[in-house]
């Protein structure tokens, strides 16, 4: 099993403060008020920091783009929709989605303090990025998050059967604390993902196995077949031996986000942008923190102290592996994927901002 700190060689490696200051300074440059550039800037960060380099930094031309086209504003405030005791819904008017989860979230703690459980959905945000940057800000505090996205406009996952693409990838994440160090769970309910099949694309590269169809429903591992003229989907999680699992997930996500919130796949005039759903629960309110740790202690224990199969190091908690790369990229430089600074040039140019220098 390969080291997740171990240092890659070919890739330039940056502070991490300097890279989040460069961020922000260009979404500040872009129009972004500062505390909103400060916000987006700090998740793109913390996903390149944890590993999820295609929810990083790559994606800061394509926000800085949207905004110089006019497709996310910055300025405005979110609309609340509607406000119980524990439950909101609030039009984020394609806000950043980094900014609105994190007040989401926010507010979701406070109502979870109050009443055991607070719920925020989020409709017409624009993209939130790496779902798995949010949870340690819940987990922290002793706190289990939920936090579901889906994306309306995206249509690149097909039903488990069928050839047409309908779903966006549409990640779930999962955060809980133990004694052992938070549990990360942030997976994709598509096999892939869409920022993944993106940049072999424009490598020219290919995906290790199968997790693609052709528009006539041909198993392949060719981003190509994503891309006009083609028509063809990614797999559901589980792919063409079980993926109907994948599917279903598919459909559960799609209640809870575009159900609750009221905007889906059948909204006109959708754009890149997510729907999301953000859930805390206070295990104070349940049985009991004491209880809550002793049971998720015990399961943490059990699965890491799992005696390993052949060939497999160790049994990792899921984000185990992330949070030691972070640590690792916190001491040593995150290691940007060679790809992304000539993406950030222009904007870099533009600005009359310097990409930070790379480490020796």
């Amino acid at each position: 099993m390969a080291n997740p700190t171990a240092p890659s060689p070919d890739r330039p490696r940056y502070d991490a403060s300097a890279l989040r200051a460069m961020a922000a300074a260009l979404f500040q440059r872009a129009g972004m008020p500062a505390d909103r550039a400060a916000d987006v800037a700090d998740i793109l960060i913390e996903g390149d920091l944890m590993g999820h380099d295609t929810h990083g930094l790559q994606l800061l031309p394509v926000y800085l783009a949207e905004i110089d086209s006019g497709s996310m504003l910055v300025r405005e405030d979110y609309d609340v929709v509607s406000d119980r005791a524990a439950v909101a819904t609030w039009d984020g008017k394609r806000l950043p989605g980094p900014w609105l989860t994190l007040r989401a979230l926010d507010v979701a703690i406070a109502k979870a303090r109050d009443y055991g459980t607070g719920t925020v959905t989020i409709r017409r945000s624009h993209h939130i990025a790496c779902l798995a940057a949010y949870l340690e800000r819940a987990t922290r505090a002793g706190l289990v998050m939920l936090l579901y996205s889906s994306a309306p406009a995206a249509k690149m996952v097909a039903p488990f059967g069928g050839t047409q693409p309908l779903f966006s990838p549409s990640p779930v994440a999962v955060g809980f604390p133990t004694a052992r160090g938070p549990v990360l769970v942030d997976i994709s309910t598509s096999i892939t993902t869409v920022g993944l099949t993106t940049r072999l694309y424009r490598e020219g590269k290919t995906l290790p196995h199968p997790w693609l169809l052709d528009e006539h429903g041909n198993p392949s591992n060719d981003p190509t077949v994503l891309q006009p003229p083609h028509a063809g989907s990614i797999l559901p999680l589980g792919g063409l031996d079980v993926g109907h699992k994948g599917f279903a997930l598919s459909l559960m996500v799609e209640v809870l986000t575009a159900g609750l919130a009221g905007h889906g796949r059948d909204d006109p005039g959708k754009r890149w942008g997510n729907t999301v759903f953000l859930q805390i629960l206070d295990p104070a309110a349940f049985a009991g923190e004491a209880d809550f740790a002793h049971q998720m202690d015990w399961i943490a224990a059990a699965c890491q102290d799992n005696r390993p199969r052949p060939g497999v190091e160790r049994v990792r908690l899921p984000g185990q592996a992330a949070l030691e790369r972070k640590a690792a990229q916190l001491e040593h430089g995150v290691a940007l994927n060679p790809g992304i600074v000539p993406l950030l040039r222009p904007w870099l140019d533009k600005f009359g901002i310097e990409m930070p220098p790379a480490r020796g």
